[in-house]
């Protein structure tokens, strides 16, 4: 029998751990790498411009669910142009153009989960 402390939410705990058959472990196996996380099904591709994507993207400033895209393709937006909404931990977060532009394209969906960093709006 061996005996460890655990700790949990701060809280200190004796157990003790039977070893059954096999050599005793000298050292405590490596926690085993986490697998790559599976492909996502492709989402249907927002309506995009002719072209390349922006130079200027507009992305996720945090995980969450797109409200609404509140610009379309084509539109003109000024730096502070509303052009999504976001929400996040039950808030509604609004998301401004941060740029002069024209929209590239549009990445996201209303209903669609993204992750901190991904892009929202392209802008030229």
């Amino acid at each position: 029998m061996r005996k460890f402390n655990i700790t949990v939410n701060g809280k200190t705990y004796e157990v003790d751990v039977e070893e059954v058959g096999g050599a005793p472990v000298s050292a405590p196996a490596p926690a085993p790498k986490q697998a790559p996380a599976a492909a996502a099904a492709p989402k249907p591709a927002a309506p995009k411009a002719s072209g390349t994507m922006g130079a200027k993207k507009v992305t996720a400033p945090m995980p969450g669910t797109v409200v609404s895209i509140k610009v379309n393709v084509g539109d003109q937006v000024k730096s502070d142009t509303l052009v999504a909404v976001l929400e996040a931990m039950k808030m509604e977060n609004e998301i401004f153009a941060g740029a002069d532009g024209v929209v590239a394209s549009v990445n996201a969906n209303a209903g669609d989960s993204v992750n901190t960093g991904d892009v929202l709006v392209s802008l030229n």
